[in-house]
């Protein structure tokens, strides 16, 4: 098993590529956390961790806000004892408006969540951490080639992918990896309005592999970057797309 005897912090655990990455972790030996903002679908994914044999709990966090986040370092802590992973992902989408259109509120709600809420994960559990952890923040392929009409959101993915680096280099020295992940577009709930949309016939096949990803298949890429098999890979950001930046 790749990751026997290790505890990750799955943030945004409670659906998608979260309780994908949950499920998977625990089948290699993880024991986990799972934080979300939405108790129920949190509860559900750590019963199904149960259901499966694994050991979980799950702590409601606003990721925006450093004293749950703080407290969920430490929570971790008081029931497992330390923390080898952290699996930065929870995060918001938003409504696609052109750049002016778009108000200071819905600006900074993307912000702090999606760039704030993985800047406030990495402070409160790298202290925490011991040598041969590792990190992997959510990013995006909107963060790396920009996308029209989500502004706050290419930028957030744009800056995690900064602050990726950033930690990396910061942290090398104590054997402490961080890299981040880009996927494309995934079958979760962050899609779920665009399948009403026409343009989803376009959108779900711009790919080079013409179909959308899967929350197991992200899910397998996070895998590879919480184990010992990437253990000289750090400061990156692994394109999960489909070849869709390859078009």
């Amino acid at each position: 098993m790749r990751l026997q005897n290790k505890v990750a912090i799955i943030t945004g655990g409670g659906g998608g590529i979260g309780r994908a990455t949950a499920l998977k972790f625990v089948e290699e030996g993880a024991r986990v956390v799972i934080s979300d903002i939405q108790e129920a679908k949190g509860i559900e994914t750590v019963s199904m961790i149960k259901e499966r044999g694994g050991d979980a709990l799950f702590i409601k966090v606003d990721m925006s806000k450093p004293d749950e986040v703080q407290s969920l370092a430490e929570a971790t802590m008081n029931t497992f004892g330390k923390i080898d992973i952290l699996f930065n992902n929870a995060g918001v989408g938003s409504m696609e408006k052109k750049l002016p259109d778009v108000s200071l509120e819905e600006w900074q709600q993307v912000i702090n969540i999606n760039l704030t809420g993985v800047f406030l994960g990495m402070k409160y559990v790298i202290p925490k951490m011991e040598p041969g952890s590792s990190i992997i923040n959510t990013a995006s392929i909107a963060g790396l080639k920009g996308q029209k009409l989500v502004s706050a959101y290419s930028a957030s993915k744009s800056s995690v992918i900064a602050l990726t680096k950033t930690a990396a280099t910061e942290f090398g020295r104590k054997n402490i990896r961080v890299n981040a992940i880009a996927p494309g577009i995934i079958d979760t709930d962050i899609v779920e309005d665009w399948k009403k949309s026409e343009k989803w016939p376009i959108l779900s096949t711009a790919n080079a592999l013409r179909r959308v990803g899967k929350p197991e298949e992200i899910a397998n890429a996070v895998l590879f970057l919480a184990s010992d098999e990437s253990s000289f890979i750090t400061g990156e950001t692994l394109i999960i797309d489909g070849g869709t930046l390859n078009l």
